[in-house]
């Protein structure tokens, strides 16, 4: 029996009560009481995600209208991530007070109020909504594992929580294939007014759920910045997190570069058209959300988390070694299987590394630890995507950009694979 499973059973032991506590201490969560909290999580982090990736998906139509070139996507999208990463580690304060479901309300409102601030054609209201948008991005993660932590059996953990990481990339694909169809028909600035719509409607949508999942809010829980600082000291000082914490600090820079750039490269560099690139986005995010189910199936039943970790940073350096390559002689066949792959990597370690947080903080911690790791995991987001613009902006290069965040990947790949806990 590993330590993290010692621990979910002090755990279960020490909430248990009634009569039979020797048996209640061995149960786990019924397998049908996943179904709607994962349900529910999913479609949030889905809405979340799509509204994120319209913006690199609308900058390369919007920047003329704004005055800015194109590469200015990547200082968007880190303004961002900034909100996240700020957001994030208070997000243990805001499910003790609302709820799981409740800030996850709260996350959707301030979506939409972002994305109607990016649709007025103004640099600093497109600040304002970017920032708007990260501050409700951040604490989705943390609250959907707040709740998904207490209803999944133990044994299921990576996959479930790759299930509704899967909202991610679903959310991307969505946003790949119909927002640059909304872009056609409405222009820009509407398409970010029709997304937005989208959040309002699931925001209301979760209204019912609050009195089966918010039950364990507490009025009397006051916001304090030790316990910010708390959850971002407890994912390092924890060995057992503290390197997966750090490469997901490079894993995340490559993710936001796919999903932020690979459009604009297509566009720029190959010659694409705004649909035919979009295409491609959707192809990579969906190759993530099958990755995100098997890589967490695997790491669950057959591969330990840590190595299956290390395998996808290996991974993802390949294929961003492979996009490098692309050129207007490639056939578009061949951009979409190397994306695809790519994505598989890149947008499909999420769901196993937010299980392993989850298993060692145990249940009664999830949210905080979750929201400490995302802390480091949204800062490589937030440093990582200003620098690939440097690159791009001082060299003219998508593809010497994509190659040193590979190599980066690829060393947090090979310590992971090569690490003792891996073995």
């Amino acid at each position: 029996m590993t330590k993290q499973t010692q621990r979910h059973k002090k755990m279960l032991a020490a909430t248990a009560s009634g009569p039979s506590e020797a048996e209640k201490t061995l149960q786990t969560p019924a397998i049908s009481g996943v179904i709607v909290p994962v349900a529910l999580t999913l479609a949030v982090q889905a809405v979340v995600s799509m509204s994120s990736v319209a913006i690199p998906v609308l900058t390369p139509v919007a920047a003329g209208e704004l005055g800015v070139p194109p590469s200015y996507v990547g200082i968007f999208m880190s303004l961002l991530y900034l909100g996240a990463t700020v957001s994030a580690p208070v997000s243990g304060y805001f499910i003790d007070r609302f709820g799981p479901i409740g800030l996850s309300q709260i996350c959707l409102v301030l979506t939409a109020l972002g994305l109607g601030a990016v649709s007025i054609p103004s640099v600093p209201m497109v600040v304002v909504g970017t920032l708007l948008m990260g501050i409700g991005y951040g604490p989705v993660t943390p609250a959907s594992s707040h709740l998904l932590v207490r209803t999944t059996p133990y044994s299921m953990m990576s996959v479930v929580f790759s299930i509704k990481q899967t909202g991610v990339p679903l959310g991307g694909a969505l946003a790949g294939a119909i927002v640059p169809q909304l872009v056609a028909f409405f222009g820009w600035k509407m398409s970010a007014i029709w997304v937005a719509a989208l959040s309002v409607i699931l925001c209301v949508g979760l209204q019912p759920f609050r009195k089966q999942f918010d039950r364990e809010r507490s009025h009397r829980s006051r916001f304090s910045w030790k316990n910010v600082i708390q959850a971002i000291k407890m994912t390092m000082a924890q060995s057992e997190l503290r390197q997966i914490v750090i490469a997901s600090f490079f894993f995340s820079t490559m993710q936001l570069c796919l999903i932020s750039f690979i459009v604009t490269y297509l566009i720029e560099d190959i010659g694409m058209t705004l649909i035919l690139a979009g295409m491609v986005l959707s192809a990579a995010q969906a190759s993530g959300i099958i990755g995100r189910v098997v890589w967490g199936a695997l790491a669950d039943r057959f591969v330990k988390p840590r190595l299956m970790l290390g395998i996808l940073g290996i991974g993802m350096a390949a294929g961003a070694l492979a996009a490098t390559g692309f050129s207007p002689q490639w056939p578009y066949s061949a951009i979409l299987l190397v994306s695809a792959v790519f994505g598989a990597a890149a947008i499909g370690w999420n769901g196993v590394y937010l299980a392993e947080v989850a298993r060692v903080a145990t249940p009664e911690h999830a949210g905080m630890a979750t929201g400490g790791a995302l802390f480091f995991t949204f800062c490589g987001i937030l440093l990582g995507l200003p620098a690939f613009s440097l690159i791009i902006e001082t060299t003219g290069s998508y593809a010497l950009g994509f190659g040193a965040a590979a190599m980066a990947t690829l060393a947090c790949g090979v310590v992971l694979a090569f690490s003792r806990a891996s073995r």
